[in-house]
């Protein structure tokens, strides 16, 4: 019935509030959304999105964050309560829980939505682990005759970067992917690296209800359509972001349209090369300039 309330769901809001999040995991907001995505630069990171209105839900961010631990304990499982944080689930395109996305390296990949028997999140968890250790993030011991191949050392300069990570120092981060550039111009990991920790930079202090109002308070403000874009990024909300800067290119001329150029150009490689959303984009940006 259209206005009516779902006391069912209230009094399991207000149950959360009371008990917060399930032990073992993280309570998902947009400032802390920026910290989980953080962390994905070191080691995986799961979002389980839940709702009062579905017990199946809260059900699966208690087991997912059991199983993770009994996996090893290095995924960071947070759990983002839709009614609570629609911008984040409509960022990310949840639309029914329960759903789980994970995120690595800063970039989101969804993993799958609706409910799941333990063994079924056993294997998403495992999976996990195997593609975090693939990509150099910590994967932990999840599947041993995995952990038995011993894994290439990373550059000297890549390692110094994830150290620096690790220990929440980005400018040292940043200095030393500068380093590995400045070596091998063509290092794709380097930039790649180097662009997703600027982005945890720029918006590690950001308060995002503020970016958000200045930005709509005035659309000619550059630097505050720069910092929402940041945002939409981070949260997964790709197109929005491109889109917004395209706009903005097209729109202003001299030291401006270059600094938003070189920002799109910069997340393009947050996203990576080969995304589409990036190759629309490229072809877009390229249109709007010449």
């Amino acid at each position: 019935m259209r206005g009516a309330v779902d006391l069912a769901a209230l009094a399991a809001q207000a149950r959360r509030s009371e008990q917060g999040a399930p032990s073992g995991t993280t309570e998902v907001t947009e400032q802390s959304l920026q910290d989980l995505a953080q962390r994905s630069l070191a080691a995986p990171v799961l979002m389980v999105f839940v709702s009062a209105s579905s017990p199946a839900s809260e059900d699966l961010a208690a087991r997912l964050a059991r199983i993770c631990a009994e996996e090893g304990g290095t995924i960071t499982v947070g759990v983002c309560d839709v009614d609570a944080q629609p911008a984040i689930a409509q960022a990310l395109q949840i639309n029914a829980v329960p759903a789980v996305v994970a995120l690595l390296g800063g970039r989101p990949a969804p993993v799958f939505q609706g409910s799941a028997d333990d063994e079924q999140v056993r294997d998403v968890v495992r999976q996990v682990l195997q593609v975090a250790r693939e990509a150099g993030l910590g994967g932990g011991d999840a599947a041993p005759q995995a952990a038995e191949q011993p894994q290439a050392p990373l550059p000297p300069l890549h390692q110094e970067a994830y150290d620096a990570i690790e220990r929440d120092d980005l400018d040292a981060a940043i200095a030393a992917y500068d380093k590995a550039l400045k070596e091998n111009p063509r290092d794709a990991d380097a930039k790649a690296g180097r662009a997703q920790v600027r982005l945890m930079a720029r918006t590690r202090d950001a308060d995002p209800q503020a970016v958000r109002a200045a930005a709509a308070a005035s659309a000619s403000d550059v630097a505050a359509q720069l910092a929402v874009a940041d945002l939409d990024v981070l949260g997964g909300a790709i197109e929005d972001a491109f889109s917004r800067l395209l706009d903005v290119v097209r729109v202003s001329a001299g030291d401006d349209r270059d600094t938003v150029r070189e920002r799109l150009v910069e997340l393009f490689d947050v996203v990576g090369g080969e995304d589409p959303r990036v190759v629309t984009a490229r072809r877009a940006l390229a249109a709007a300039l010449y």
